[in-house]
């Protein structure tokens, strides 16, 4: 069993003009709701760890995640409302962006009303923005350090600046977190954005020498790369008829975990001993997932049936 922690949102497209306003198109969205979300479409069960709204965008949420059998056990519900990220054009046609998160529900999580994690549960993953923004993210962090010693910790940065613009508590997230995480998966492009000049393959010595077994960079069109404790492999991204590449990352992070599940490597001392075929058998079948969600529109992540083994 997995424990998936961090935000859920609506994403809100303006789709057109009316007469006397416009037509907005809203999708249940959140890089941990996706990773939730994929792991369970793959086959894996999977508690999603987050406060829900009451709200109508909030039952939306909940009756979303009851449909695809995500795990909410363990969700908190408050009267707060939901987290609305919107996406439109100006008038000069930019794509505009606004974010409206203070105060929002998925920033509350009563650590004392969470109570123990079941003994199934195997891992733990966090990400986003839920881990950087206050006050969850310090119920996160004392999650995280109630949790370490038993079970794995997986983390991917995946840097939302229109939530928190300044990379300073971006960076001193990634201090705090990597001697404290097992697994940790991070973009070219948050990589750059943190470590400016940083070659993955620094990254990826300074992430074991902290203590994590398991460092994983994908490079978009590139492929990916990983690292365990004493081996490395390479994959080149697979083909796709590209639509968009939403929901991608979190699509190859649950793949990812999906793999390890089924092979049996997670304990604590699994990912850190997998050779350097397996490695890349691990990214090969995390990058075939995700160029499915690639070759459909939004967030539209793959079931296990569509992944040969």
């Amino acid at each position: 069993m997995f424990v998936v922690c961090g935000e859920a949102l609506m994403d809100v497209f303006g789709v057109r003009d009316t007469p006397g306003g416009m037509d907005m198109d809203a999708r249940v969205g959140g890089s941990p709701l996706n990773v939730a979300l994929g792991l369970t479409r793959l086959g894996q069960r999977a508690a999603f760890v987050c406060t829900l709204s009451r709200d109508f965008l909030g039952e939306r949420i909940v009756r979303f995640l009851q449909q695809e059998g995500v795990d909410l056990s363990l969700v908190q519900r408050s009267a707060s409302r939901t987290t609305l990220s919107l996406v439109g054009v100006d008038s000069k046609g930019v794509p505009a962006y606004s974010f409206y998160g203070e105060g929002a529900a998925d920033r509350e999580l009563d650590l004392r009303s969470l109570g123990e994690l079941p003994e199934t549960v195997r891992a733990i993953h966090l990400g986003s923005f839920a881990v950087a923004v206050q006050p969850v993210g310090t119920a996160l962090r004392q999650l995280v350090e109630r949790e370490r010693a038993r079970r794995l910790i997986v983390w991917d940065p995946n840097i939302r600046l229109n939530v928190q613009p300044d990379l300073a508590p971006w960076r001193e997230l990634l201090e705090w977190m990597l001697p404290r995480c097992d697994i940790v998966k991070i973009s070219d492009e948050d990589l750059h954005l943190l470590l400016p000049g940083t070659s993955p393959e620094g990254f990826a010595d300074k992430a074991r020498a902290a203590g994590c077994s398991l460092v994983v960079v994908t490079r978009g069109a590139q492929g990916a790369v990983a690292w365990s404790r004493g081996a490395q492999a390479e994959v080149p991204a697979q083909p796709a008829d590209l639509v968009d590449t939403v929901g991608a990352g979190d699509t190859f992070q649950a793949a990812m975990l999906t793999w390890l599940a089924e092979g049996d490597r997670l304990s604590k001392q699994g990912p850190g001993a997998l050779d350097a075929r397996s490695l890349a058998r691990m990214l090969e079948f995390a990058a075939r997932a995700a160029a499915i969600t690639c070759s459909r529109r939004g967030a539209d992540l793959p079931r296990r049936d569509e992944l040969p083994r």
